[in-house]
């Protein structure tokens, strides 16, 4: 599984790059072809919010506009990862990965914060 080097703007500038928000070429080539469907589409929004049996729960969607706590992180070409900076405290180090498995196909979100998962995969807590 190869990584997208990340380059940052904005507030992540300062970011290690261990800490940087990042994708695979896979997640990079999917989160593309979707931003393909929507023109307006400038990047991908990586947030959490609380919710769920563990705790909290990723949300993402595509980005119009960008918002002024955004932290955003140059993935390749045409793809920047926008994180709200609250999101940011339970998402630094995170790989964003595509995978298949039989007929289903999602994102995964690699995150090495991540102390718990509910046993329906929706939602995860942090130590």
């Amino acid at each position: 599984m190869t990584t997208l080097a990340v380059e940052s703007s904005n507030t992540a500038a300062a970011v290690p790059e261990a800490d940087r928000v990042r994708a695979t070429e896979k997640a990079t080539r999917h989160i593309l072809k979707q931003m393909e469907s929507d023109p307006s589409a400038i990047g991908f929004r990586l947030e959490v919010k609380r919710t769920g049996c563990s705790g909290w729960m990723y949300v993402v969607d595509l980005v119009r506009e960008a918002r002024d706590d955004d932290m955003i992180f140059h993935v390749a070409d045409g793809l920047d990862i926008y994180v709200d900076e609250k999101s940011f405290s339970f998402v630094h180090g995170t790989e964003i990965d595509f995978v298949s498995e039989g007929l289903t196909r999602h994102l995964v979100f690699n995150n090495p914060n991540v102390t718990a998962e509910c046993g329906c995969g929706e939602s995860f807590s942090v130590g």
